[in-house]
């Protein structure tokens, strides 16, 4: 980090541990001042530039050859990481205890449509000569909340899938929903049944929608029939076709077990002291962004992909002593291929199992929170992954279940498939 001013001592402690937010800080006292060849060897003076240290500019503050050591810095400066320990939140923040009430969404409605689409010209004259097309534009978006107001109780309950499909639990038991139109016969199997498909396979029921649907009771001692951490997939048999197992949509952790290549679905489903819970209230919306973009994998000083309570307890402070107050996250969804940088998506309600567990990046996020730093995660909507074995690709064995059939739904630049957002299942599946 950079020098602190003269005069200006460094930032107060607080405590903190992993998955433990810090309380507000207190000061500590200002360091000692220590000699200038422990502050260069802090620093990294110690270490030659590479190609040897005769070679090149010398690197500003080392020692001229043959020569007397120079000052780093402020007399008595001592460089210091920035840690959860010394960073205090951000200037201005207003942290406060968690004030979200589970139930916050349930009446919420979307204000109803009112203008005729045209705002945007207003702020770009430019726009003027495509009013045309723009019109039709809206004409399309309205059409299509008319519609989900009309038979899906709003755009808000439109919006939140992921409360009945895929795997939800209550009190009784397990249910899974599924889409699969192309679909005659769908069965879950995994690890707690011992991968059958036959007779001990849990087959599914198919309405007219092509929605699955299977109910699971708990078990006579009234633990669920899928254990938390349990590998699932689903089979599904075409027709006219081969049948083809798939990791399920809507799932919430996919795992590349070591030495696999295919990832494998996860039922995660923690039990209550596995859970993390927010701590910390959402920031109020800054006035203005000041945005640090972050790749978690890639934000160790170390050669390994960095996990999320890394990131929390090493990169948050950094960023927060930078003075940002907007943290984006790229590659939060699941990918098979590393190197795409997260925007193959596989899994969509998948967090990266390579660097940690959804609760550990709920952790992450409240850390951000406690110091008064909004979250904004990169998530991609408009293609998927190409993959059919780990991802949604070629789904229930049909070409355009998701995606545009044909040219149209395939990205040769990118070798992924393009959503066909004309899909009301598909719509549904984004904006959730």
């Amino acid at each position: 980090p950079p020098p602190l001013p003269a005069g200006v001592p460094p930032p107060p402690v607080s405590a903190g541990t992993a998955m433990n937010p810090p309380p507000p800080p207190e000061p500590v006292p200002v360091p000692v001042p220590v000699p200038v060849a422990a502050v260069a060897a802090a620093a990294g003076g110690g270490r030659a530039a590479p190609g040897g240290p005769s070679q090149g500019n010398p690197i500003p503050g080392s020692s001229p050859a043959g020569g007397v050591a120079l000052q780093v810095g402020p007399q008595g400066f001592v460089p210091i990481t920035p840690t959860r320990a010394n960073t205090k939140p951000i200037y201005g923040a207003v942290i406060a205890p968690i004030n979200e009430p589970a139930d916050r969404f349930v009446n919420f409605e979307y204000p109803p449509i009112t203008t005729d689409g045209m705002g945007v010209c207003m702020l770009d004259g430019t726009l003027h000569q495509h009013t045309g097309h723009l019109a039709y534009r809206w004409s399309k978006y309205c059409a299509m909340r008319d519609a989900i107001d009309a038979n899906e109780g709003g755009l808000e309950k439109f919006s939140r899938g992921y409360e009945t499909m895929g795997f939800t639990r209550n009190a009784e038991g397990i249910t899974y929903r599924e889409w699969a139109p192309n679909a005659k016969s769908a069965c879950l199997f995994g690890d707690f049944n011992a991968w059958s498909t036959g007779d001990q396979g849990v087959w599914m029921t198919k309405n007219d929608y092509g929605l699955f649907e299977v109910f699971m009771p708990n078990k006579p001692d009234g633990s669920p029939v899928i254990p938390h951490g349990s590998r699932v997939k689903l089979h599904l048999e075409v027709e006219g076709g081969d049948p083809v197992d798939r990791i399920p949509a809507w799932i919430k952790m996919a795992v590349q077990a070591p030495g696999e290549i295919p990832f494998n679905g996860i039922y995660y489903d923690p039990p209550p002291e596995e859970q993390y819970h927010f701590k910390y209230a959402r920031p109020p919306t800054p006035p203005e962004l000041r945005i640090y973009e972050a790749h978690v994998g890639m934000s160790s000083t170390e050669p390994k992909i960095n996990s999320y309570v890394e990131f929390a307890d090493d990169v948050i402070p950094r960023i927060a002593q930078l003075g940002y107050n907007t943290v984006q996250l790229m590659a939060i969804q699941e990918h098979a291929y590393y190197a795409c940088f997260g925007y193959h998506v596989t899994n969509f309600f998948a967090v990266s199992s390579r660097c940690g567990t959804p609760d550990e990046l709920k952790y992450l996020i409240d850390t951000a929170h406690s110091y008064g730093i909004t979250v904004l995660m990169d998530i991609v909507h408009s293609h998927a992954s190409s993959n059919s074995l780990d991802g949604i690709n070629q789904f229930d064995g049909s070409n355009g279940q998701y995606f545009h059939d044909g040219p149209q739904g395939y990205h040769w630049m990118w070798d992924s498939r393009c959503f066909n957002y004309g899909s009301w299942e598909g719509v549904r599946f984004l904006l959730s």
